[in-house]
């Protein structure tokens, strides 16, 4: 795994936690957060996961 998959990684889970924390108290503005949070984790891990392919092939 490079760095960018782990940051992505890290991020999702972070966001997910956000997500879940802010579902369950009622805090809309956490639940937001938490969603574009692990949507931007997923993305940055998927940057990640192309480099680590790409790399891989050469």
């Amino acid at each position: 795994m490079n760095k960018q998959q782990v940051k992505g990684r890290y991020e999702e889970a972070k966001g997910k936690a956000k997500d879940v924390a802010g579902h369950a108290v009622g805090n809309e503005k956490l639940e937001v957060e938490g969603k574009i949070q692990k949507k931007a984790g997923k993305a940055q891990a998927g940057i990640g996961d192309a480099k680590a392919k790409i790399k891989k092939g050469s």
